[in-house]
């Protein structure tokens, strides 16, 4: 029962302390390493491709990962890059916090959701929430400010 009591007592204390503050996420993260682009290097079109498709699909997966940079800029607005139709388009967005885990982004046309996972001064770890897919973690790290 003492436990019991105590775990009562604690637990909202530490749910309150991992919970993610907006100001820590300001700055620019660079997109390092994400769950779906290792599906793809392990699938069988990949694994199967000549070597000069699999260096082509290398090219397009090194492209995606250096051009996935979210900025999270003071007040509620992310700066970010998307792929339209293939071709690479700047946006921006609100954004918010919910829980103090759940970044939700507001585009024009939805809300995309993701539980935060991890946040280091230096790594940011999203999974993406959606009805629709399963599209892995997103991991990554901060863009160092230039002076």
């Amino acid at each position: 029962m003492y436990l019991s009591f105590l775990s009562h007592l604690i637990l909202p204390f530490l749910f309150v302390w991992n919970q993610v503050q907006y100001s820590e996420l300001i700055g620019s993260w660079q997109l390092t390493y994400f769950d779906g682009i290792e599906n793809i290097v392990k699938s069988a079109d990949y694994q199967n491709a000549s070597s000069a498709q699999r260096a082509n699909m290398d090219a397009k997966i090194k492209y995606r990962l250096e051009s996935t940079v979210y900025q999270f800029v003071e007040g509620d607005t992310l700066k970010f890059i998307d792929f339209v139709n293939q071709t690479v388009v700047q946006k921006a967005a609100k954004v918010e916090l919910k829980d103090g885990e759940i970044l939700v982004i507001h585009e024009e046309d939805q809300d995309r959701l993701a539980k935060i996972v991890e946040l280091t001064p230096q790594k940011l770890v999203l999974l993406p929430i959606s009805a629709t897919s399963k599209s892995g973690k997103m991991v990554f790290e901060r863009i160092p400010e230039k002076k």
